[in-house]
């Protein structure tokens, strides 16, 4: 880990990165209200959700992915490609989600908007940073 955070470390970034602590705190409440969310879709519906907990199976899947490409494989530019397909599996699961239920879409909103944030982090790290990946 101490790799992966020297070299996260040595990249130049924007005035405007959030610190690890901020980062932190905003995962941390995403995963709850991203819990929250498919708990109610679960409760409404069981297994008769299945596309909605497919897609949100697999935005959980891409968002594992973005970080492995990015810190594991230090890789800005692939990460910021598959940035924009979580980003389409999160609104996909909003939308499948809200249809279940309004609420449970309601709360995939501040996740869809932080992706959205980080993705634009990450195009920015990548663009500042061109000799690496």
């Amino acid at each position: 880990m101490s790799s992966v955070n020297s070299w996260y470390v040595g990249l130049r970034k924007p005035d405007w990165v959030p610190s690890g602590r901020t980062i932190g705190l905003v995962w941390s409440m995403l995963y709850v209200l991203m819990a929250v969310s498919v708990w109610l879709v679960w409760r409404e519906e069981g297994l008769d959700a299945w596309l909605p907990l497919a897609l949100y199976g697999l935005q959980l899947v891409l968002n594992a992915l973005w970080s492995i490409l990015f810190f594991g494989r230090r890789n800005p530019g692939t990460a910021f490609a598959e940035i924009w397909f979580l980003w389409a599996s999160i609104l996909a699961t909003l939308v499948s989600f809200w249809i279940v239920t309004p609420l449970a879409g309601l709360l995939l909103l501040p996740y869809l908007a932080w992706v959205a944030f980080a993705g634009n982090l990450n195009r920015v790290v990548w663009r500042m940073n061109p000799k690496v990946a």
